[in-house]
């Protein structure tokens, strides 16, 4: 019997032409995974496309290889097909012409008559034949790319790589380990356990730099509690394998800019909390970030600084009003608690650690009753 690893080797050697997939509210670590096997399967020879919905490079990751290749959407042409039924009439003779604007073909049949009836038509998939799937709890998390096409994800093998527990298991193959700080462990092990199936050694140092810059992401530089002694021991192994430690720490920790760091200073001030600390929260309106000069780009890197400087939080929530008529609630959740089932009522977008909705209402009354809609969630919460 073949082992999970073997399966997911198999379904690989047989596809010609590979889809990569991550969540639209990506992390370093989904970008991190998908770049590495991208790179894994260009060294095979695989045909391969990365995409993840309304995708935009985030600044601090731009050093890592060909981001540039990332696309935010599918653009591959999809066919139109008509099926004619010939179990019982052959065909003699294909031919068509172009009448009054209309495609018509003709079919000679070699006896008897063609039926209206063994005329069908339908519309083909991508020319994909496989999905791998990184960092992406479900299928609704890859926004648009999924939605617009469901049949095409049911159609096409799926290859899940995850860490997260609360995974959908949505692949035909699911490669999921909750105990990995980050999905680019799995994928170090996936690529080490490759060498054994086919002898060819594949991590070399652009793949290394890759999978240590998800680990180093994920775990914000090694200071979760969730660190696990063989992520360290991968990390050792990466950095031996070429991985450029330096360059992942300079842009992910060491590269931010004044106006940014002002901003943050105003969320920090601004810092409030409730229930003994698992609730905190801060707000900004159009005065910070004209003073700081500056956009919501590099907030989600605050949050991270307060998920590690903060251990008791379990919710955090920015509330960000850049018009007097409308504020947006970024709520992000640990522990395993479902961001979007915390803004079920508000009609949010995200995934279940992130998720994002819109008020048309003034800043301090949209606090007022998120907060209090927060606290009556949290509260009956299962110790």
């Amino acid at each position: 019997m073949l082992t999970e690893d073997q399966q997911i080797f198999e379904q690989i050697e047989k596809a010609k032409n590979i889809l990569i997939v991550f969540g639209k509210n990506y992390s370093g670590d989904s970008i991190s995974s998908a770049l590495a096997f991208n790179i894994f399967l260009k060294k095979i020879n695989k045909k391969v496309d990365v995409v993840a919905d309304g995708f935009e490079a985030p600044r601090h990751f731009l050093f890592l290889p060909n981001i540039n290749e990332i696309k935010n959407s599918i653009s591959t042409e999809k066919k139109f097909i008509i099926s004619l039924d010939t179990s019982s009439v052959s065909a003699k003779e294909i031919s068509y012409q172009l009448k009054n604007n209309h495609l018509e073909f003709i079919i000679t049949p070699k006896e008897s008559q063609f039926k209206p009836e063994d005329v069908t038509s339908y519309i083909t998939g991508h020319a994909y034949d496989l999905i791998i799937a990184v960092a992406s709890a479900d299928l609704e998390s890859l926004g648009n790319i999924y939605q617009q096409d469901t049949q095409f994800f049911f159609n096409v093998p799926i290859i899940n790589i995850d860490r997260h527990p609360h995974n959908e298991e949505f692949g035909q193959i699911n490669r999921i380990k909750i105990t990995a700080v980050s999905t680019t462990e799995i994928i170090f092990e996936l690529l080490k356990n490759y060498k054994e199936h086919s002898g060819q050694d594949v991590i070399g140092e652009q793949i290394a730099t890759c999978l240590l810059a998800g680990i180093f992401s994920e775990s914000k530089s090694f200071k979760v509690g969730s660190l696990t002694p063989n992520s360290l021991v991968i990390a050792s192994e990466l950095i031996k394998l070429g991985a450029d430690r330096e360059t992942i720490v300079r842009n992910l920790y060491q590269n931010r800019d004044l106006n940014t760091l002002k901003l943050w200073g105003r969320v920090l001030a601004k810092l409030k909390s409730d229930l003994d600390g698992k609730l905190i929260w801060s707000c900004l309106n159009k005065i910070d970030f004209e003073k700081t000069e500056s956009n919501a780009d590099g907030l989600e890197d605050v949050i991270e600084e307060l998920i590690v400087n903060v251990p008791e939080a379990e919710v955090i929530i920015l509330f960000i009003n850049g018009h007097d008529d409308k504020t947006e609630i970024k709520l992000f959740s640990i522990r395993n608690i479902d961001a979007l089932s915390l803004l079920e009522d508000f009609n949010p977008d995200g995934s279940k650690n992130a998720a994002v909705a819109i008020m048309n209402k003034q800043l301090t009354e949209t606090e007022e009753q998120i907060i209090k809609h927060i606290k009556n969630k949290l509260e009956k919460l299962p110790l």
